[in-house]
């Protein structure tokens, strides 16, 4: 059984910046993909951004590219999604979830992190 468990969450006024954390036990990120993913009161769980376990590849939703950045600690086993100019519609849950490929379909994601709130006031 994996457990993602995600941290960094937290109230940042607009033009702020966070790191999240996700952190995997009893599994290694190796030969999966990792993404994150946000869900906003009243609304769908949406993609935010996803990385190859060897970050050989990336993707960003276009609302986030250029202000959030996906990387790796392969060491520490963590991933982290670093968030730069916040906005207020970022404010969300965000939550990490890991995937045999890397895709946007929330589907293919197998093992969920709880979430961590991330509130962006204006």
């Amino acid at each position: 059984q994996v457990q993602l468990v995600e941290s960094g969450g937290g109230l940042v006024q607009a033009g702020g910046s966070l790191r999240l954390s996700c952190a995997a036990s009893r599994r290694t990120f190796s030969n999966y993909a990792v993404g994150w993913f946000r869900q906003a009161p009243g609304k769908g769980r949406e993609f935010v951004a996803a990385m190859w376990w060897s970050g050989s590849r990336t993707d960003y939703a276009d609302s986030v590219k250029g202000r959030f950045t996906i990387s790796r600690d392969n060491a520490k086993n963590t991933v982290y999604l670093q968030m730069n100019s916040l906005k207020p519609e970022d404010t969300a849950v965000y939550y990490c979830a890991t995937a045999p490929v890397l895709v946007r379909s929330l589907g293919e994601y197998d093992y969920w992190g709880r979430g961590t709130q991330v509130t962006v006031s204006s």
